[in-house]
């Protein structure tokens, strides 16, 4: 059972998301607006959040900006705003997924599914993997380089830890968003591009290690004196 919190102004929308999210086991919190998520996030251990962008006092977007302040917690946008622009913003501050309305509940449920097994830590094993300056803990989910912890949203870890389990091996667009996101995910592979170019920056100088192959994909690769 997980916690899941659901941040939406739109009383309806609200109460069955609660709903369907009770019936899938998991405990709910709920918040009004943005400033009432925010406080819900320090004061409570959430283990996933689906976030309105257009709420009043603080939007969605600043919710999402101030959260991966805090936490790698997997974050779905759920909005009536379906321009591109909006969704490549939405994965540019963090988001993992992004649902736009009308949606099926069902279907919403089943991307919360996938996204709690994906940070689920029952498959993990405490071996470390290390490429150049970079150590990645599976067991600790934790990343550090030249010995400095940086954070990363659950997206970014589950790119950087794909591409150090498969040194040199070239993932397309698609094979990444496959892979990282789900069969079922309704972006595009500019997503990829975004996520990647964030990934890159938290990374410094070992960044340079995620190689872009044109019209290829991307693959991973550091030499050997790091």
């Amino acid at each position: 059972m997980a916690t899941i919190l659901i941040a939406e102004d739109e009383k309806q929308i609200q109460t069955i998301l609660a709903d369907y999210a009770r019936k899938n086991d998991h405990s709910v919190l709920l918040a009004d607006d943005g400033v009432e998520a925010l406080m819900a996030l320090k004061n409570n251990v959430v283990d996933l959040m689906i976030l309105d962008i257009m709420m009043p006092t603080v939007d969605g977007y600043l919710v999402c900006k101030q959260a991966r302040e805090i936490s790698d917690l997997p974050i779905i946008f759920l909005t009536a705003k379906v321009d591109e622009s909006d969704k490549l913003y939405g994965y540019q501050l963090g988001a993992d997924d992004y649902v736009t309305k009308p949606f099926s509940p069902n279907v919403l449920m089943a991307k919360v599914r996938a996204l709690l097994n994906r940070t689920g830590r029952g498959e993990e094993t405490g071996s470390l993997f290390e490429a150049g300056q970079i150590i990645l803990d599976p067991l600790a989910r934790e990343v550090r380089v030249a010995g400095r912890s940086i954070e990363l949203t659950h997206t970014e870890y589950e790119l950087l830890l794909l591409f150090m389990q498969n040194p040199k091996q070239v993932f397309s667009r698609e094979q990444l968003l496959n892979r990282v996101w789900g069969y079922d995910f309704e972006g595009t592979t500019r997503t990829v591009d975004v996520h990647v170019k964030n990934l890159r920056q938290k990374l410094g100088t070992q960044g340079q290690a995620i190689v872009t192959l044109i019209r290829s994909g991307y693959k991973f690769e550091v030499n050997s004196d790091g």
